[in-house]
């Protein structure tokens, strides 16, 4: 068997080069939005009342469950994150 490599591990899971961007951009903003919550020191109900969302949002945002977010949801939170809340 013939080994490869890959420039990001999204590249090899993802099916097209459209897919796997789409989810290298969902996880950098989850990681993001993940240091930034961090950064403000307040409880989980704090930060979500902050982003707008419940705390089971909070939570699978937190613990990385990237896959029940869209794209478009992430940047929403991001924008959201940056204005303050």
């Amino acid at each position: 068997m013939e080994s490869q490599s890959f420039a990001c591990v999204w590249d090899a899971l993802e099916s097209t080069p459209e897919a796997a961007a789409e989810m290298r951009a969902r996880s950098d903003l989850l990681i993001a939005l993940q240091d930034q919550v961090a950064s403000w020191g307040v409880t989980q109900a704090g930060a979500a009342h902050r982003l707008g969302i419940g705390r089971d949002r909070l939570d699978d945002l937190m613990r990385g469950r990237f896959s029940k977010f869209s794209l478009v949801q992430l940047v929403e939170l991001e924008r959201t994150a940056e204005d303050g809340g």
